[in-house]
């Protein structure tokens, strides 16, 4: 058995999928089969149940799952060890990011990041938000990007930036002449918003019940960038985070108005899932963003744990 038999089993049972893993392992559907399979002649036990309609494990399979990924996170924990070890920075870093991250929040990050390691391949995806957590679910990527992070038991969550959400209008609307609205000014303006599953849409929402301020959308967009096209013809209004309109300010295309009044930052957070071997160029990455040295927490734990363990061990000697 090779370590990539081990991987491409293990992303077929978390995805479920035969398509999804080959296209997670670049290879074929067949191969996935194929490679199943010969898992099976290897080890003489039946892994997934056949007679089930949807993907099922058999009592082998599972512990053959849990075994393949020890096996995993013991390999991908030496080859960075190996790697810091030797001080190499070197490798791909793949990233998923919701739009307004990925075109407005994160160019410089990666300009200033890539000047300091010129060997890492920074791969960038832009997803929307849902979608940023299943490729982090689904070990598709490294890390993720998001605003207003969900944390679950399976994602370690790392903020790394708040941005101020501001009002945008069109040079002509009569909101222009304020230098700061209140969400109660708002009432009875077109209002641009968001796609309802998207997080700032739902914080705005919040905003408006929380003012008792009726905005209901006469428009909804599922990115930024066609939220902003549509203030710049004077559509309507909208709430955005203000670094995603600095160019568009500058050219006197739209106007950013400050909000007073209510809690109107975005936090915005880096994600990877829990347990994930880091390799040194992620952390590095992580160390980038959020301006400070990363530490593993896992690692920080399992280093506490070991002098009580010696401890102990001396006692019952």
């Amino acid at each position: 058995m090779h370590i990539e038999n081990f991987k491409i089993f293990s992303d077929l049972v978390e995805s479920q999928s035969f398509s999804r893993a080959a296209k997670l392992n670049g290879v074929t559907q067949s191969a996935v089969s194929q490679q199943l399979r010969a898992m099976e002649k290897h080890f003489a036990v039946l892994i997934v149940d056949r007679s089930q309609k949807q993907f099922r494990l058999t009592r082998e399979g599972h512990k053959l799952y849990d075994s393949a990924k020890e096996i995993l996170h013991r390999y991908d924990k030496l080859t960075s060890e190996l790697q810091e070890m030797k001080k190499v920075i070197s490798g791909t870093i793949h990233i998923s990011t919701i739009y307004s991250i990925g075109l407005h929040e994160l160019p410089p990050y990666i300009t200033k990041f890539l000047k300091e390691y010129p060997s890492v391949n920074v791969r960038v995806e832009y997803r929307r938000s849902n979608l940023v957590y299943e490729d982090i679910i689904h070990n598709s990527v490294d890390l993720g990007l998001i605003a207003y992070p969900n944390k679950t038991r399976q994602l370690d969550v790392i903020p790394f930036l708040e941005d101020r959400l501001v009002l945008i209008c069109n040079p002509d609307n009569p909101l222009s002449k304020k230098k700061t609205v209140t969400i109660e000014d708002l009432a009875g303006q077109n209002f641009i918003g968001f796609d309802q599953d998207i997080p700032t849409r739902k914080a705005t929402d919040q905003m408006f019940r929380d003012h008792k301020v009726d905005a209901e959308p006469v428009m909804e967009f599922d990115n930024i960038e066609t939220v902003k096209r549509a203030v710049e013809i004077n559509a309507g209004i909208s709430i955005v985070p203000s670094a995603t309109v600095k160019q568009e300010v500058k050219q006197d295309l739209l106007k950013a108005i400050p909000i007073k009044g209510t809690n109107v930052v975005r936090p915005l957070a880096i994600i990877h899932r829990k347990g994930r071997v880091l390799t040194p160029a992620m952390k590095k990455f992580i160390s980038t963003l959020t301006g400070k040295p990363y530490k593993d927490e896992s690692e920080t734990k399992e280093k506490a744990s070991k002098p009580k363990a010696d401890k102990k061990a001396k006692a019952a000697s």
